[in-house]
C-alpha cells in the first residue's frame, strides 16, 4: 500500500494566510498548545541563508517550537512543489508516529494545495526544453516569454505575473512536453486527491491594516540588514538570476546595488510589489475550497486570535474523535484527549 493510502483520513491542520497577516507568532502559540512542531509551507524559507528577506522567525522568535520545512536548500538549488510534498510527507508521517498533530503554516498556496489534495501528474522537467524556452527569454526578454504563455495557456497566464518567471517557465515546459496546456491537466486532475482529513484555517485583515503591516515589516527588514544579507548572497556567487534572487526584497535590492535606480525607488518598488503579491495570494485562497476564514482585528493581541485558532481545531479533532478510526490517529486523539 502506498504512503498516501496509509495516511488516509488522518487530521492536518493548516494555517494559511497571505504575507504579513500574522501567522508566524500566532502558529507558535498554536503550536505549543498542542505540543506540536511548526511545517513551514513557505518556498522562499526553503533557502538557506535567505533570513531577513523572508521573514523567518529567529531562533528566539520560535520560542522552543521546533520549525521543519525551512532551511532545505542553497539558494543556487530547485525547489518545486513535487519536492515539498515530498518532504512534507515524511514529516507529516513521522508526527503520526509520535502522535502528534501535523500543523502546517503557510502562505504558498500551490505548495498547500500540492499536499492537501495531491500533484497534478504534469511531465518531469526537461533539461532540454527548458534550455530553449530560456534562450526564448533571452531573446525576446520576459515579456515575450509571457506572451508566449498566453498564447498557448491563457488561463495559467492570468493567474501568473509576468515576473514570476520560473512557473511561466514552468507551465511552457509542460506544454511543449505534453501538448497541453498545464490548466487542463489541473482542472482534469481537480486535486481530488485527499489522504487526509485537512482543515485549513485562513487568517485575513483588512486590506488597508494588512497593507500598512506589508509596509512596517519592510522598513523593519531595511532597517535590520535586507541590503546587507542581499549583499553577502551575491558576494556568495548567488547571481541576480537565479530564481531564489528574484523573490521579493532580493530583487528590489540587487537593482539597487546594481545601481539600476535609488534606495528610495528601491523601497517603493518592494512595497508595491509586495502588497500586490499579497493580493495574488487572497486570489488564490479565496478560490480554494474549504477555508475556515478568520478576521484579525486592528490591534487584537496574538494570544486571542491564538485562542481562536486553537477553539477551531479542538472542535475540528472532537468530531473526529467521535468516530472509528485508523490506529495512528487514535493515538493524537488520545493523546490531547479527543477520545
Amino acid at each position: 500500500m502506498r504512503s498516501d493510502q496509509l495516511l488516509h483520513y488522518r487530521p492536518l491542520v493548516v494555517l494559511l494566510g497571505p504575507t504579513a497577516v500574522g501567522k508566524s507568532r500566532i502558529a507558535i502559540q498554536v503550536a505549543r498548545h498542542f505540543d506540536t512542531d511548526v511545517l513551514a509551507a513557505d518556498s522562499r524559507q526553503v533557502y538557506r541563508g535567505m533570513d531577513i528577506g523572508t521573514d523567518k522567525p529567529s531562533v528566539e522568535e520560535r520560542q522552543g517550537v521546533p520549525h521543519r520545512l525551512i532551511d532545505l536548500v542553497a539558494p543556487s538549488e530547485t525547489f518545486n512543489a513535487g519536492w515539498y510534498r515530498r518532504v512534507a510527507m515524511v514529516e507529516i508521517e513521522r508526527l503520526y508516529r509520535a502522535g502528534r498533530l501535523p500543523f502546517v503554516v503557510g502562505g504558498t498556496g500551490l505548495y498547500i494545495r500540492t499536499l492537501v489534495r495531491g500533484l497534478c501528474p504534469a511531465p518531469q522537467a526537461d533539461p532540454y526544453v527548458r534550455a530553449n524556452l530560456k534562450k526564448l527569454r533571452d531573446d525576446r526578454g520576459r515579456d515575450g516569454l509571457y506572451a508566449e504563455l498566453r498564447r498557448v495557456d491563457q488561463e495559467t497566464a492570468a493567474r501568473l505575473h509576468p515576473n514570476d518567471e520560473s512557473k511561466v517557465l514552468r507551465a511552457l515546459e509542460v506544454y511543449r512536453l505534453s501538448g497541453r496546456p498545464l490548466s487542463t491537466m489541473q482542472a482534469e486532475h481537480k486535486f481530488h486527491e485527499t489522504p487526509f482529513s485537512a482543515l485549513l484555517i485562513g487568517l485575513e485583515r483588512k486590506k488597508e491594516i494588512l497593507y500598512r503591516r506589508i509596509e512596517e515589516r519592510i522598513d523593519w527588514q531595511l532597517a535590520h540588514g535586507m541590503v546587507e544579507e542581499t549583499q553577502l548572497l551575491l558576494g556568495q556567487g548567488f547571481g541576480r538570476e537565479l530564481g531564489s534572487m528574484k523573490g521579493l526584497g532580493y530583487r528590489q535590492v540587487g537593482a539597487y546595488l546594481a545601481k539600476e535606480y535609488d534606495y528610495a525607488e528601491m523601497v517603493r518598488r518592494f512595497k508595491r510589489d509586495t502588497r500586490r503579491f499579497a493580493k495574488r495570494q487572497m486570489t488564490w485562497f479565496r478560490s480554494e475550497s474549504g477555508v475556515t476564514w478568520l478576521s484579525i482585528e486592528d490591534h487584537e493581541p496574538d494570544q486571542r486570535t491564538a485562542e481562536r485558532v486553537i477553539a477551531h481545531i479542538e472542535q475540528f479533532m472532537r468530531a473526529r474523535g467521535q468516530q472509528k478510526q485508523p490506529a495512528a490517529l487514535q493515538q493524537v486523539l488520545l493523546r490531547k484527549g479527543f477520545v
